[in-house]
């Protein structure tokens, strides 16, 4: 999971290079080649390069496009779509896990490894439907040269946002503790309710309500104007940073369902309105690589938070600290995020100003033009608030 946010921000750069279309079939392709080659290795040495580099490189160079391509095709629904595309994943998360132990106990782990190529071969396919509908950005390129220029490559002017800068530093931050839940909560309800609780009943509640969440706050999000799509955002880091502390106080398991219920439901709002606030801070132009940066910035937190979790727990002999901790930063997080509405309004507001002043100096000019050099005297008196004219 960690290589595949790690390889977002070169995966832009490829996508604005080569298109969606190119980019999710090759990363398709590449992935294909990854798992097959797993399912001829015997030991974990070689897994780790052609599962966890080769397959996982592949899988992020398939993942981002199909989110950039969305916004080709769809504008006001926007994020109706994401959230039923990010749907898919909540529906594996319930029904993949059944049919991994199953072909596990029947064909084995290799044979399992050359089943899921199946499903890569039908992403290759359905990369081929990725055909872009925007305007590609004007080539800078000199005569006689092909490489492209470093502005093209790497697109800085999603840096000259304030609101994306923002938004890009307050997500990682609040990820340091997200995913401590997701990574540690089976081995917590080990320690506190023993081998035999069922704790696959909580996966699956949590991977319902995603897929719940990912429809209703999709929609939810069409209906908000513009960057206020982030409260959506805020108030889900909220929930579920109140809901990591709540863990370690629930001591009946129908309580953790329903932690892991509201966790599930705004797992599936944070996720599905990404794409479609990425749209709103820096545009259409710009939004493979304000999504690719993000997600590459979101792999440091992703691996670093759950290891130190882990660590408490050694020290402290207990779970408890660590959930507790783990729901200061999503909440913090949240909070700076609460900052791009005012810090978008004002930018809006003075790009207006900018734009009547320019608006009013347009007239002066064709006034004077008008009043054959007359223009200047008239504008004078007009201003004087003491003129008899």
């Amino acid at each position: 999971m960690g290589m595949i946010f790690f390889c977002s921000p070169v995966v832009s750069v490829f996508t604005d290079l080569l298109g969606c279309r190119v980019t999710a079939v090759g990363g398709a392709a590449v992935g294909l080649v990854g798992l097959l080659a797993s399912s001829f290795v015997t030991s974990l040495g070689p897994m780790y390069f052609t599962y966890g580099i080769v397959f996982a490189t592949g899988c992020s160079f398939a993942y981002q496009p199909s989110l950039v391509i969305l916004g080709h095709y769809f504008k006001k629904r926007l994020g109706l779509v994401n959230g039923i595309v990010t749907a898919g994943s909540s529906a594996f998360t319930v029904t993949l896990p059944f049919l991994l132990s199953g072909l596990l106990e029947k064909v084995g782990l290799q044979n399992t490894m050359r089943v899921l190529s199946i499903l890569m071969l039908i992403l290759m396919l359905a990369g081929l439907t990725y055909t872009p509908l925007l305007p590609k950005p004007v080539s800078s390129n000199k005569p006689g040269s092909r490489c492209p220029p470093m502005s093209k490559v790497f697109n800085v002017n999603i840096w000259k946002s304030l609101g994306y800068r923002i938004w890009a530093f307050g997500i990682p931050a609040a990820l340091y503790g997200y995913f401590v839940p997701y990574v540690h909560l089976m081995k917590h309800v080990e320690e506190r309710f023993g081998e035999d609780a069922n704790k696959e009943v909580l996966l699956m509640c949590i991977g319902v309500t995603s897929g719940v969440g990912r429809l209703i706050f999709g929609r939810v999000a069409d209906y908000v104007q513009g960057v206020n799509k982030v409260y959506l955002q805020v108030s889900s880091f909220v929930v579920i940073g109140v809901m990591s502390m709540m863990i370690p106080l629930c001591h009946v398991f129908g309580g953790l369902i329903a932690v892991c219920l509201l966790m599930g439901l705004f797992d599936g709002c944070f996720i599905c309105i990404m794409a479609p606030i990425a749209f709103e801070l820096v545009g259409s132009q710009n939004v493979s690589q304000a999504i690719g940066f993000l997600l590459g910035m979101m792999s440091v937190p992703m691996t670093v938070g759950p290891p130190i979790a882990g660590f408490l727990r050694d020290r402290l002999g207990s779970y408890d600290v660590a959930f507790y901790l783990a729901g200061i930063p999503p909440i913090i997080g949240g909070a700076v995020l609460c900052l791009i509405p005012w810090v978008e309004a004002r930018r809006i507001r003075r790009e207006q100003e900018e734009a009547a002043k320019d608006g009013t100096q347009e007239q002066m000019l064709e006034f004077k033009r008008n009043s054959g050099g007359q223009g200047d005297a008239l504008a004078v008196k007009t201003a004087t608030p003491d003129s008899v004219i």
